[in-house]
This record gives structure tokens, sequence and C-alpha cells, in this order.
């Protein structure tokens, strides 16, 4: 039920301006569902039901139903939160929201003016539709996270639940790796950082006498791909969310000045400030990547392969090399052993890992050093970089001594399932709950909705 409702919460702005947007649906909009003071449409459910159909997800009841009851959740979620004084949603929270799902629409359809053209409105009408929505989700997540927030699991209350659990119900195991690594990035030349921040300011200059405009010039000579087709436009962030450098150039900024050239992790940008909300800026920006000659290159690899080969003679170990040497700071002060972002541990399945990785490593032994592998870093850059293979796991069931943060994660799943399922059947309790009679036949998974 928990991760049925992160779909949900994630679907439901595609729903609520489905309804408002297809004029077929004024014929199926009829309330068929009020929890509290808040209304489900038949609507609602019938566009759910063709996305689910669209996406082939399938189900061995009814499914219609279920999408019901995900909503009936939903909205008890929301009556609750309503009532509690300590869950609030600011104005710039929403409108974070607001911009972060206008360019998830503008990157799935390709621009703004298709955006536009697909729901037949606006994007200041779209962002106007999506408020309350955007608003009841944040406030419905926060919910949720309250209930489940004093959940815990204790390392003996995972040994018991292992230990108790049939032998048909011990869950199978991916395979998985550990792995280490060295990062060595190429030299880039001053006379190539020249060119590039030389060609910055000139597009600076032709923008700021009027020969171009900005965003068009973003489209044509901007080197980030997440940006330069919507003219150098990115969402509001705030500082954290910058890169420092790009951070301090655009809080700077005047009115609609363009910034100097400004060096980041990413290359180097002109930046203009599109918009201010409070601690949030609204940029759009041109990114240019200074190019690696060949002879750097082959500097680079020249290195890697040095370092590879000292370690293998044992010259120094592994580790040391990795914090004398490593560019990578996310690696180089743990040995060069690489954690996985999502898990937060040093396990990877192959498919997780760069694909440039993945190859090479899956053929290696354990402790095994690779031949340098050259691939392109989280800041699309380019670099070499050697692996070392730590340790290797099949595809297995379970057990205790390898697979304790696995078996911790799926018992805390379980923990908060129950503690959800608890909490919906209590509050059902005394939550007004009224269900049109065409949907009376549901085989609920909560029986407490019909009363």
């Amino acid at each position: 039920m928990i991760r049925k409702l992160i779909g949900l919460f994630i679907l439901s702005g595609f729903v609520a301006l489905s309804t408002q947007t297809n004029a077929q649906d004024k014929v199926v909009d009829q309330i068929v569902a009020v929890v509290g003071k808040n209304i489900i449409l038949k609507s609602d459910i019938e566009n759910m039901f063709q996305q689910q159909q669209a996406q082939g997800i399938t189900t061995e009841g009814d499914m219609k139903c279920e999408i019901l009851e995900n909503f009936l959740v939903e909205k008890l979620l929301l009556a609750e939160a309503e009532q509690d004084t300590t869950i609030s949603v600011s104005d710039s929270q929403i409108n974070q929201s607001l911009e972060q799902r206008i360019q998830y629409f503008i990157s799935h359809l390709g621009s703004e003016k298709e955006v536009e053209a697909y729901f037949k409105k606006s994007i200041m009408e779209l962002k106007a539709d999506m408020q309350d929505v955007i608003k009841n989700q944040q406030m419905t997540q926060q919910m949720q996270g309250k209930i489940l927030d004093k959940v815990t699991v204790t390392p003996a209350e995972v040994r018991l639940h292992f230990r108790n659990l049939p032998e048909a119900e011990i869950p199978k195991i991916d395979a998985q790796i550990e792995y280490a690594q060295i990062v060595v990035q190429p030299v880039i030349t001053i006379e190539e950082e020249d060119r590039i921040k030389a060609a910055l300011r000139d597009l600076k200059r032709r923008i700021e006498s009027g020969e171009s405009s900005f965003g068009p010039m973003a489209v044509i000579y901007s080197e980030d791909p997440g940006s330069s087709r919507t003219g150098g436009e990115l969402e509001y962030m705030g500082r954290g969310n910058l890169d420092p450098a790009y951070a301090a150039a655009a809080f700077n900024l005047k009115g609609d000045k363009i910034s100097n050239v400004v060096k980041s992790e990413f290359g180097y940008h002109i930046i203009q400030v599109m918009d201010r909300k409070g601690e949030q800026l609204k940029t759009r920006h041109i990114l240019m990547k200074p190019k690696v000659s060949p002879e750097s290159l082959a500097k680079a690899f020249g290195q890697i392969d040095s370092i590879a080969d000292f370690i293998r003679k044992e010259t120094f170990t592994f580790e040391d090399a990795a914090m004398r040497y490593s560019y990578d700071k996310n690696s180089r002060n743990n040995g060069g052993v690489v954690i996985n972002p999502e898990t937060g541990d040093s396990k990877w399945k192959l498919e997780e890992l760069d694909p440039d990785v993945s190859k090479v490593i899956s053929t290696m032994k354990i402790n095994e050093i690779s031949a340098p592998i050259k691939t392109i870093d989280e800041k699309q850059k380019q670099v070499y970089k050697i692996v070392k293979l730590l340790r290797k796991s099949e595809t297995h069931k379970a057990n205790l001594r390898d697979d304790y943060v696995e078996l911790s994660d799926i018992y805390m799943a379980s923990k908060k399932e129950k503690k959800m399922d608890e909490w919906i059947r209590e509050k059902q309790l005394g939550t007004y709950v009224r269900i049109d009679p065409s949907y009376m036949n549901c085989n609920f998974k909560y029986k407490g909705w019909i009363k």
C-alpha cells in the first residue's frame, strides 16, 4: 500500500490536469466518494485507469476498485493533515514543486509550447490549476511521514524476524558487487580555457548589445543538455541546490544583468537571473566545456596506468593511491570505495553501474585491478579510472551474515506497512466517508470504507 501511495502522489497531478483539460471527461464527472470534506470524482478514477492501462499495469482484482481505494487512503491522509496544526506547506514549497512539475512536463514533451499545446492551456494557467493539487500532495506526504516517523528496527528484531521466516518466504538477493576506484582527470590547457572564456564573453557582448537574445544563444551554444533546448532555463533553486561558484555569481546579480564568465565544476557559464522568490532563483545560463586535447588524454592514460602498475607491484596500496591521486572526492577519502547513492552502502547491482565500468568489472576476479577505463563522470567530463573488485555475490537466498542491510530494509518496510494499515483502520472509524452505490460491491482491502 505504501508503494501504491507513492505512485498515486506522482500520478494524481496528471489526473487532475487531465480532468480539467479533456472535454470528454465532463460526461463522466460525478462525485463517487467523499472523505471528510474532500471529494473523489469519477473522472479521477477513469483517467488513472487509462494511464495504468497505457503503462501495461495489470491486476488480479478490479482495477477501478483498487484505484478508488488508493484515492480514499490519500483523502483520509489529507483530511487528517488539514486538522494537524504542525503540518503546513509554504508558498515557496508550492512554487518550487510547480516549477519542478512544469520542467518535468517540458522534458517529456519537448518545450513550453508543446506543453501548452498538449494541455490546451498557458503555463500560467497550468500552474494555477496545479496549485491546490500540489499543496494537497505535500500535506498528504507530510502526514504519512509523521505517521511513520517513529517506526524503527533494532538488530535483535531483524535477527528474530529472519529466523522466524518460513523457508519459502526468505527473500532472494540479486547478484551484487562492491568495488573501489581511482579517477584521473585530464588536464585542460590554459589556451583552451582562454578560448572558452573568450567565446562566452563574446556571447555576453552580443546579447547586451541587442544583436541577439539570451534564449536563442543558449539553444545554439549551450552544452548543458538539460537546459539548452529551453533557452538555458533552470527551475527555481536555492544555494544548496547549485554549484557554489554558480550560486555565488547568480545571487549577486542585480536585475536582468548577465554575469561575467563563471567557472564551476561543470565548465564555464554566463548567467542571467529571470526571477527571485525568497531564497530561490530562477536562472538561465549558457554552459561551455573546455575540450580535452589528445595530448592531455594520453598523459592521463599514462598516469593512471602507472598507478595501477605500482599497486600491482605493491609499491603502495590501492587505498593509499586513492587518497593521494584520485580526483573523485566522493570516494578518495574512503580508500576509493564507491558508495551507491540510492542505498547509502557499498553494494551495487551490475545494472546500477556506469555501463563502461559494468562491462569491465563483470569479468574481473576478486582483488583484481582493471586496465584504465575511459569514461564520463557525473559532471560530464572525460576521465580515466581504474577499478578494483572488492567483493562479489551471486543471486542467493538472504542470510544474516551477508545481507543484514537488505533484510533490515525489508523488515522496516513491513513494519511501516503494518503501521500504516493500523492507522488507516483506526481513522476510518472516526472520519466521514461516503461511497457511491455503484462502488459498494468493491472488494476493498480496508473494509471500514462501507459504513
